[in-house]
């Protein structure tokens, strides 16, 4: 039998409950399966951590994740402790340590999910979006000079290398040619004369090697006016690291709201622990109080299965998700129910029955 170990960092606020629901499913599915069975360490790393030791993870922490087959993480960010922090010394660490260079991010209206868009149909929202995730805007190079001063300047540099760029690219072409869908590259091209002028360049060169994948290039502003005007044009999206981090919460807005977002941080040479992650945050306002949205969690437990190759129940996951919503008995608040975070698990655990 198959066992995978997941290293379980749940952080803050609404994390531990999401991801709690979500380690549930997960056991439940090898138990359905009987082929595999998780083994799931947890870590207590996050912002309370930070608040007791003025570190959001051990100085070894890297070298204890590398034992790993994943990462299941939660929420990071708590008041008290400065946004940069808790996305440095811990997510991005982990991200760059590790190489998930790929970050997969679902934009999929399912079934039974709300939509504030008139007319849209679960056809016309059904992409995911390839993001950058080791380099660009995220890469941290600049400087901050003379603080405080009536010159003070802040360089912020993104980095883009021809390795990082091209073998994002890469991915997206393979991912659109093994699905038989369009790809679409976002950038900015006009204004950011350096970085997204090379960006599109790179994109031009390789899909020369990708004649039978159907290809199509927009400004990012105005990708983002047909993310809500005309979502279908979309299929598969390849974008940059900072691009990718604001479309895909826009695309989590028009496919059925932050609880349903999830995403996957893939190492795809396998070499280090891929990371799988709800991206809603931590909602301190209502955590602790048992009503946050499991789904998201959810669906990203389906991506580790994806990942494992286990595809059937990643689908079957995605099924029980939108089966749940079409009934509308068991929905949290933020979806017009009134369940508990406990509830909804216990009700995709019985669907999945």
């Amino acid at each position: 039998m198959k066992n995978y170990k997941i290293a379980v960092i749940a952080g803050d606020g609404i994390g531990p409950e999401v991801i709690g629901e979500g380690v549930r499913v997960l056991e439940h599915v090898a138990k359905l399966d009987g082929g595999f069975k998780f083994e799931f360490t947890h870590f207590p790393w996050g912002c309370d951590y930070y608040l007791q030791t003025g570190k959001m993870m051990p100085d070894d922490a890297i070298e204890t994740l590398k034992q790993y087959d994943a990462i299941y993480l939660g929420a990071v960010g708590t008041p008290g402790v400065p946004d940069h922090i808790s996305l440095w010394d811990l997510l991005l660490k982990i991200r760059h340590e590790f190489d998930q260079y790929v970050n997969l991010r679902p934009v999929k209206l399912l079934k039974g999910a709300p939509c504030p868009l008139k007319d849209a149909t679960c056809e016309d929202i059904d992409m995911i979006v390839v993001r950058e995730n080791s380099e660009g805007e995220y890469a941290g190079a600049g400087d901050w000079l003379y603080r405080g001063q009536e010159n003070e300047i802040v360089l912020q540099t993104g980095v883009f290398s021809r390795k990082g760029t091209e073998r994002i690219i890469r991915y997206a072409f393979e991912l659109a040619r093994k699905e038989k869908k369009t790809l679409t590259s976002i950038s900015k091209g006009n204004a950011l004369n350096y970085s997204m002028v090379f960006w599109d360049s790179v994109f031009a060169e390789v899909a020369k090697e990708y004649p039978d994948v159907k290809t199509a290039s927009y400004l990012v502003d105005a990708a983002s006016m047909f993310f809500v005007k005309d979502p279908k044009r979309f299929e598969v999206v390849v974008t940059s690291n900072l691009f990718g981090d604001i479309i895909t919460d826009l695309g989590a807005a028009i496919a059925g709201g932050m609880g349903l977002a999830a995403g996957a941080n893939i190492n795809p040479e396998r070499k280090f622990p891929s990371m799988f992650e709800p991206i809603h945050g931590s909602a301190p306002d209502i955590a602790g109080k048992g009503i946050a949205n499991p789904l998201a969690s959810i669906w990203s437990a389906s991506q580790m299965l994806d990942f494992f190759g286990h595809e059937d129940w990643g689908a079957k996951l995605i099924d029980a998700i939108e089966q749940l919503m079409v009934e509308g008995k068991t929905l949290t608040c933020d979806l017009g129910g009134n369940a508990s975070t406990r509830e909804v698990g216990d009700a995709i655990i019985e669907i999945l029955k």
